[in-house]
Formats: structure tokens, C-alpha cells, sequence
């Protein structure tokens, strides 16, 4: 017992040393990481955001923003940048990294089930990674995302896949407004691994 706690506190030290080396000048940011990002002159834009395989990013009025191989400060800084027409003047932003897991998953036994791994982007309540059984649905995932946010054009829930052997990427669109109403949702694609459910933001009067 004594011996379990031992290896638990020293992991832990570990994580903690690893995650202050991530808040200061030289960390570069790498897909998988979650940024927490506040924006002093408006809080309602506050939030989390997963760095994307791509070394990308969303965030509302902004877009995409490019994270990956960056510092911290030249994040807080194109970010800035990207909202400053929303502004008077470029916003004040600040950014906290959480660095994701580096240690390798272990194999999984073969009677474990099958799982692919997807990406939530955007206006939901929790963007990011999550492993889901194989034959997962976009519906079925959706009801994992955590909900949707205030600023969710729920209208143009869009299904990205980017085929491994040609690089080319094709959407899915669904209303998720009318399939609430009761519609029928004609083709409700198994997901595949790599996937990525984007709930875009709203238009202005959408």
C-alpha cells in the first residue's frame, strides 16, 4: 500500500513539473493539447479548445487559428490579431495549456471492443478527443459532446472525414434543429476514425 502511494505521489510530481514547463516561454504547443483561453473584453468568449491533428484551433469570430510548433505567446498573439476586427482595438488574450497525454496507449486485449477515435470542434459543451465503439453514429456521438453552446448554429452540425488514401476531405451537413422536430435523417453515417463533428457558429440573425 505504502508503496502504491509512493509511485501515485511521484507520478503526480512528475505531471505537475510537466505542466508548468507548458505555461512558460518555450513549450510548443502539439495536437492534442487543450488551451484554455480567456479574452479580457469579453468573457463570454471564454473557453476550452483542443488543438486539432492539423495543428489547428476554432474559436468563435476568429475561425481557425494555427497552434501547433507555437509558443504560447505567439498563440495569445495571432489570436488577438484575428479578433481585433470585432474590436476597437486588438483584444487582450491569455492562454493556459494543458499538455496532452504523451505516454502510449497500452495494446488493447483482443476482446476489448473496437473503438475509433474522433473530434468534437466548436460549439459544444466538451470539444476535443473521445474514443467511441466502432459503428458509432454522428447522432449517437453527438449525445457525448457535452450539448451544444449558446453560440451553436445547430442548423449545420457538419461530419468532416478526410480520406487516408487520396488527402481529400468530404462534409456532411445535417439540421439538427428539424431531426429534434421529428425528421428523418436519411443516411446516419457509422463514424470512422479521424473524424471530426464541427458544430459551427451562429450567423448574425441565424
Amino acid at each position: 500500500m505504502k508503496n502504491i502511494k509512493f509511485i501515485s505521489l511521484i507520478l503526480a510530481l512528475i505531471w505537475s513539473a510537466f505542466a508548468a514547463t507548458a505555461q512558460d516561454g518555450n513549450y510548443r504547443v502539439r495536437a492534442g493539447d487543450k488551451l484554455t483561453i480567456e479574452v479580457l473584453q469579453d468573457p463570454a468568449l471564454n473557453r476550452a479548445a483542443i488543438v486539432l491533428p492539423d495543428g489547428r484551433f476554432s474559436f468563435p469570430l476568429a475561425g481557425t487559428v494555427p497552434a501547433s510548433g507555437r509558443t504560447i505567446g505567439q498563440i495569445q498573439g495571432a489570436l488577438s490579431q484575428a479578433l481585433a476586427s470585432n474590436f476597437n482595438a486588438a483584444p487582450d488574450v491569455f492562454i493556459a495549456v494543458e499538455p496532452a497525454p504523451r505516454v502510449p496507449r497500452a495494446p488493447s486485449a483482443p476482446e476489448v471492443e473496437p473503438t475509433v477515435n474522433i473530434y468534437f470542434v466548436g460549439e459544444v459543451g466538451t470539444p476535443g478527443p473521445k474514443e467511441l465503439p466502432v459503428g458509432t453514429t454522428i447522432l449517437q456521438a453527438l449525445s457525448t459532446s457535452g450539448g451544444f453552446t449558446n453560440f451553436a448554429a445547430t442548423k449545420r452540425v457538419q461530419l468532416r472525414r478526410t480520406s487516408l488514401a487520396t488527402g481529400l476531405q468530404s462534409v456532411f451537413e445535417i439540421n439538427y434543429d428539424a431531426l429534434a422536430d421529428g425528421a428523418q435523417l436519411r443516411n446516419d453515417v457509422p463514424l470512422q476514425d479521424g473524424d471530426v463533428i464541427l458544430v459551427p457558429e451562429r450567423r448574425l440573425f441565424e
